[in-house]
């Protein structure tokens, strides 16, 4: 009942949220397809999991660009031959209040956390049709179900991606196809490591299990929707939010 024999690629997989899905999928049994802008990060991470005994391979990526997208994917399925599992991870920030926010911030943030899966998705659905299995899952945000202050394009990109996630299982479910999104609450990675002292810990007065998260907390909430014991679950956002929203 695990992803084992499967093909799984993970959009921003050299880091955080995407690094700790990429190892937990591997050691799952997946075969790992790393995609992210770095390569020296990629081939770090590649090195460590096949050392561990698992198989991965690198493919340098920026989502935000359209064309790099489609030949990555053209790469991937030539290599290893099939996509069976799509974790659309890969995000940004550009925080600011929406008065003050830039077109270029809005359109940077959207194409990168929203444009981006829809793109990814369209790539990888064919062989997944082929096969007649798969497994999508989008990473989402708790503040993409209530909103926050100084991030309307983050909390938009990621409330896009709840509505492209329902849409999603509802054109594929009949093709034994889940589509699923995890909305992790406050978890410690680089894109929250910068925050200030007195926010992080407000943020955890606001979580009843009292601590913030971890990237192996998500992985976990992936492999399992990723795994057969979820083949009945679909359309779901999944909160991975120590309690930070509840309902």
């Amino acid at each position: 009942m695990t992803p084992s024999g499967r093909v799984a690629l993970v959009t921003g997989s050299s880091q955080g949220i995407g690094r700790a899905c990429a190892v937990k999928l591997a050691q799952s049994g997946a075969t790992l397809a790393l995609a992210a802008r770095s390569q020296d990060k990629l081939n770090e991470l590649a090195a460590q999991i096949e050392a561990a005994g698992g198989k991965a391979a690198t493919f340098q990526l920026d989502v935000s660009d359209e064309e790099q997208i489609k030949s990555t994917f053209k790469s991937v399925l030539a290599q290893l031959g099939k996509i069976d599992i799509l974790v659309n991870n890969a995000g940004i920030t550009r925080d600011q209040l929406v008065m003050r926010m830039k077109r270029a911030d809005w359109d940077a943030v959207l194409n990168t956390n929203l444009t981006s899966a829809y793109l990814c998705t369209q790539q990888a659905i064919s062989s997944m049709l082929k096969q007649r299995w798969g497994r999508i899952i989008n990473i989402t945000s708790v503040f993409g179900q209530t909103g926050q202050a100084g991030q309307a394009n983050y909390a938009a990109s990621k409330a896009g991606l709840i509505g492209l996630t329902m849409a999603i299982a509802r054109e594929v479910g009949s093709r034994n196809i889940t589509c699923n999104a995890v909305a992790p609450g406050f978890i410690e990675t680089a894109m929250t490591s910068g925050l200030a002292d007195d926010f992080k810990q407000s943020a955890v007065k606001m979580i009843p299990l009292g601590r913030v998260g971890s990237p192996e907390d998500v992985a976990s909430a992936v492999a399992f929707l990723a795994s057969e014991e979820a083949s009945y679950i679909t359309g779901h956002v999944l909160n991975v939010n120590g309690g930070m929203l509840m309902g």
